[in-house]
């Protein structure tokens, strides 16, 4: 308790807010890029999970299953120390910007597939009578319908996404948690325990908070919007 009300604990934070900022710029670029990552991977399978080859959709159920079935923090270190031992390491933020694109992009599959699969079926045939390939039909008339549905729970991932970065500490990264702890450890700045984690956490909920609360006000609008729906039918 003293070191979260010592003055000094808190110049510190203030003396050395380098620190912060730039584990905030290291987390918010490692999420960004990985979400990048993800979006393209999320696509790619969501499309192989609703096409009707069953090929594809095995491959997708396949991804989807491995990767949310297993830690993120077991498929960062995997990833890291296979690349560092085959001799083909791309460093830590690469690495974590993969393994964070790979897992995240097995929940976007899932929720770009259930977008998808909400559109009416006879969308689909309307589109398929029209002479529409599949690819097409997606692009233009499938997805533009879904992008309702889809993005309140992709904004939920995303989220999920950006605190998974503290995952990189257990590779030695330089995300805002890593360099958080290299903080109260350090020679010249340790000490200060409660005040830089308090400061860490600030600084999460800053960020995630806002992109929370709008995707749960988006999930509640399409609930009345159904609601009404229903209603206007009856």
């Amino acid at each position: 308790m003293s070191g979260l009300l010592s003055a000094r604990a808190w110049n510190k934070i203030w003396v050395y807010r380098g620190t912060f900022i730039l584990g905030l710029g290291n987390t918010l670029k490692t999420a960004a890029i990985a979400l990048l990552l993800a979006l393209f991977l999320g696509i790619v399978f969501g499309l192989m999970a609703t096409s009707n080859k069953k090929i594809l959709k095995t491959i997708s159920r396949v991804y989807v299953e491995v990767i949310q079935n297993t830690p993120i923090l077991l498929q960062m270190c995997f990833l890291y120390y296979a690349l560092a031992f085959s001799g083909h390491s791309p460093g830590i933020i690469i690495t974590g910007i993969l393994a964070l694109g790979i897992y995240t992009g097995a929940y976007m599959a899932e929720v770009i597939r259930a977008g998808i699969e909400a559109v009416p079926r006879g969308q689909f045939e309307a589109a398929g009578a029209q002479g529409f390939s599949y690819i097409s039909m997606m692009f233009y008339i499938i997805i533009p319908q879904s992008i309702k549905v889809i993005l309140p729970p992709m904004t939920n991932t995303i989220v999920n996404m950006i605190k998974n970065t503290s995952c990189l500490y257990i590779v030695g990264g330089a995300d805002l948690l890593s360099l958080t702890y290299s903080f109260v450890t350090g020679e010249n700045t340790g000490g200060s325990y409660a005040p830089a984690y308090i400061v860490c956490g600030v600084i999460f909920f800053i960020i995630c908070f806002p992109l929370s609360t709008i995707a749960s006000t988006w999930e509640n609008t399409l609930k009345k919007r159904e609601r009404r729906s229903v209603l206007n039918k009856v």
